[in-house]
């Protein structure tokens, strides 16, 4: 009797298991969500970690189904949709960020473009030694950076904003630690 009843269990479980149904629609949400936060630009550039576990969590879905493990993939389709919004989030919050310090490192750029151009002009006054073509040349870069990331801003692509506003600061830096070099190097021989 016992061995009738352990056969007709195993029967019944493997009939069970034969009749479970793919989560279709919990998969399908999944592949819109993941998908949505692939085309949110905002969401690849500051969300790629989420991103990245959404991409993953949908792979391992897809793979979980195939192997008819249906109760997995309808775990990880939920994991996949949640890492999506959170991609999307993430790259709310990161554009909000980068816009901001963007505005910020913008705001000083044109000044500082300014007093840098004044302290070329005052070291060619006082006949300082330094090569001036190369000043020149990265006081251009500087302002062209600057331009460059005035314009990225305006067209809201934050991050490219901010590199090249960076580079600007970088190349005035430069320009300014040489100047104060040769002042330096002037007062010493005085």
């Amino acid at each position: 009797m016992k061995t009738k009843l352990i056969y007709l269990a195993c029967i019944l479980l493997i009939f069970i298991s034969g009749c479970a149904k793919p989560p279709i629609a919990e998969m399908d949400n999944a592949r819109e969500a993941v998908m949505r936060a692939e085309n949110d630009r905002d969401a690849v550039v500051y969300g790629g970690g989420s991103l990245a576990r959404a991409r993953d969590s949908l792979k391992r879905m897809e793979i979980e189904a195939d192997s008819k493990r249906y109760d997995a993939a309808k775990t990880l389709a939920a994991e996949a949709v949640s890492a999506a919004e959170k991609a999307i989030a993430d790259g709310k919050t990161g554009a909000v960020r980068a816009r901001d310090e963007a505005a910020a490192l913008l705001s000083g750029l044109r000044p500082a473009i300014e007093e840098t151009e004044q302290g070329i002009n005052a070291a060619r006054a006082a006949d300082m030694e330094l090569d001036y073509t190369e000043l020149d040349q990265g006081l251009t870069g500087a302002r062209r950076d600057t331009q460059d990331a005035e314009n990225a801003m305006a067209d809201s692509e934050y991050q490219d904003a901010l590199d090249k506003g960076r580079n600007a600061r970088t190349a005035l830096s430069d320009i300014n630690y040489k100047l104060t070099n040769a002042v330096t190097a002037a007062s010493r021989k005085k």
